[in-house]
């Protein structure tokens, strides 16, 4: 999610003074434990905007395991804020900041970083943390389905943990949702209805602005093709033009799509048709998809529909059904038997992790195990909503091969899910 959630009171941190007795020397025990400051995680901060500082700075600043060093945002108002905002917690002036997330990488003293940028750096700044050693945890998603193959195959060579940064799978009632279908309580699965929510009316204002004094805007665009600043191309609004993201789709699919997967058990795979329309903005910047009506159908026979509304999903079966209305609304259930059912021991559970994603990728850097979304199925999620995306850009009933990710027989959709031209000196390439 792009939107700032209450956080939880910030952990204290004191400085106990040791006592002599008779000769010896008192240490507080979390010195000598697992969070000891020896064995702390030490993690550098790329993109501190609202969603950086909001929900993933405040967390990491309550969690024992973690300790911030760094802060980078080619903002400089937002990154200053942020180091006042590690200052504050740790009590001391020694979180550095940069606007150039390489002299983030270029630290051997940070074990991990975790990015917050707008969507078209997330797998270059990913890819390049990992080859600079660093764990990875990064906000969803890829540019192109071909970029998150690359992702992939690089954490997989670097042997590298890598978190898909959404909170889904620790909220209890999608998780719940989950294990409900995947245990048969409505019986067979048939259909999964995803309604994401609408996104802005105004097309967004293309004419050209002086660039902002505090503002890298060379390395705001870095790998995207050169555009002229404008207030709306920036922050919040960069998810409304195909040059840096994937619009309402990508933002809140990636939610909703991971619940509907793990539930239909497709999570490393994903549907073998997809059909949608849609509209686009007209006379203005933005140019991603606006309303849309989109159909995928799997190879067990589900289908799944996504249109626009109140974010929700519904999961309809032969035996009933299950979902909720709202993000994080309560659940629903076509009767008390199936909401109130109990999951066995010996049926499928569904690994989560109810202290969120943030606490599960510290966990997962200690054990070097895959956290609860990792690499691989983030990716398949974010190929969900690329492959709507590009449905409703070809305007036809696509085959997709989800063995081989590629489309069946159809060279101009095959294009759009490749990798896109990156504006020198940026690439990809190792």
């Amino acid at each position: 999610m792009q939107t700032s959630r209450s956080r939880r009171a910030f952990l204290q941190t004191t400085v106990l003074a040791g006592a002599a007795t008779a000769g010896w020397q008192v240490v507080p025990a979390r010195l000598l434990g697992a969070e000891a400051p020896s064995r702390q995680i030490t993690v550098g901060f790329i993109g501190t905007g609202d969603h950086g500082t909001g929900w993933n700075l405040r967390r990491y600043l309550t969690l024992p395991a973690a300790r911030v060093l760094a802060v980078c945002d080619v903002d400089g108002a937002r990154m200053r804020r942020a180091k006042e905002i590690v200052d504050e917690q740790y009590r001391n002036q020694d979180c550095a900041m940069t606007k150039d997330f390489r002299e983030v990488l270029a630290r051997p003293d940070v074990d991990a970083v975790m990015i917050s940028t707008p969507d078209h750096w997330h797998t270059l700044i990913s890819v390049l943390a990992l080859r600079a050693g660093k764990d990875v945890q990064c906000e969803k998603p890829t540019l192109s389905i071909d970029e998150g193959k690359i992702l992939i195959a690089e954490v997989r060579k670097r042997g590298k943990v890598f978190q898909t940064s959404t909170e889904d799978r620790s909220i209890p009632v999608y998780h719940r949702m989950a294990e409900l279908v995947r245990n048969g309580r409505i019986g067979k699965l048939q259909r999964i209805e995803v309604i994401l929510p609408r996104q802005p009316n105004v097309p967004g204002d293309p004419t050209p602005q002086p660039v902002p004094s505090d503002l890298d805007w060379d390395l705001w665009l870095g790998p995207a093709p050169f555009a002229p600043y404008t207030k709306d191309r920036v922050h919040f609004n960069f998810r409304w033009i195909e040059d840096y993201s994937g619009g309402i789709i990508c933002d809140w699919g990636t939610h909703l799509f991971d619940t509907a997967q793990w539930a239909n058990d497709t999570e490393r795979s994903g549907p073998v048709t997809i059909a949608g329309t849609g509209t686009y903005w007209e006379g203005g910047l933005y140019d991603t998809v606006k309303d849309y009506d989109v159909t995928f159908a799997y190879a067990n026979g589900v289908v799944m529909t996504c249109r626009p509304g109140n974010p929700s999903i519904k999961f309809i079966g032969a035996e009933g059904w299950v979902g909720n209305t709202g993000w994080r609304g309560e659940l629903e259930a076509s009767s008390a038997a199936i909401k109130t059912a109990k999951i066995g021991p010996d049926e499928t559970r569904l690994y989560t992790n109810p202290e969120g994603e943030h606490h599960d990728f510290l966990q997962c850097v200690k054990s070097r195990q895959d956290p609860y979304f990792p690499v691989d199925i983030g990716h398949r999620v974010a190929s969900v909503c690329h492959l709507a995306n590009i449905a409703v850009r070809t305007g036809r009933k696509l085959s997709w091969d989800p063995a081989q990710e590629v489309f069946v027989g159809d060279d101009g959709a095959n294009q759009l899910r490749q990798v896109r031209p990156m504006r020198s000196p940026w690439t990809l390439e190792g």
